[in-house]
């Protein structure tokens, strides 16, 4: 099998730590480009998975004093490769990409038992740019069910990689619930990148409000 970012053919000699990218015999990633993500150690902000820090990090700080409790879990740091990663994907369209980490979101997400998956969706435009939305493509590779529960508004979602930390934070709501879906009592909510919070914070924020009990977050990279 080739490595889906290199391209070149994947060795039979698979280190022990490749284990982390494996799902059942599938392999997506040679040695040389896994070892270039940085997964997310146990020194983490406790409540949004930051690296580097074993305390509420600032953003976190910022939510707790506006009555926001925040309950993430990321897998990566958004390094360099990580980057490039989404360059590719998201942005230079090769879908193909969305198996990349379907093994080990899979791993991970099934142990939400009794949660429903909701990924955070694309406003038309954004759709129309890329004929994807990414966040529901590593879904689909992980073969988990979800729920499309949450749309974007008829003014849309401004584009968070513009804005400043300070604009993130201060942004209004933009989500709307599918009013044809049903509202489960508990909610895992799903994107590709957190950066401060904003987006999650908008989307539970809505979802509380609609009746569901219990909102926690999960995304790819931090």
């Amino acid at each position: 099998m080739e490595c889906l970012i290199c391209r070149n053919q994947i060795q039979n000699n698979i280190k022990f730590t490749s284990l982390f990218f494996m799902y059942q015999d599938e392999v997506y990633l040679c040695d040389e480009c896994r070892d270039q993500f940085e997964p997310i150690r146990s020194k983490h902000c406790p409540s949004c998975y930051k690296s580097g820090i074993d305390e509420v990090c600032q953003d976190c700080l910022y939510w707790q004093k506006r009555g926001k409790e925040v309950n993430h879990r990321a897998l990566y740091t958004y390094n360099q490769a990580m980057k490039q990663y989404f360059s590719a994907y998201k942005f230079q369209g090769d879908y193909l990409l969305r198996k990349v980490f379907s093994p080990i979101i899979r791993k991970v997400l099934v142990a939400y038992k009794g949660y429903t998956i909701v990924p955070i969706p694309l406003s038309n435009e954004s759709f129309q740019k890329r004929k994807f939305n990414q966040v529901t493509g590593f879904l689909d590779a992980t073969a988990l069910t979800y729920c499309n529960l949450l749309k974007i508004s008829r003014q849309g979602k401004p584009t968070q990689s513009s804005k400043t930390r300070e604009e993130r934070l201060k942004a209004e709501q933009f989500f709307v619930i599918d009013s044809t879906k049903k509202i489960p009592e508990k909610v895992l909510l799903v994107d590709d990148i957190y950066t401060t919070g904003a987006t999650m914070i908008l989307a539970k924020d809505l979802l509380v409000e609609s009746g569901v009990k219990i909102v926690k977050t999960f995304s790819l990279a931090r």
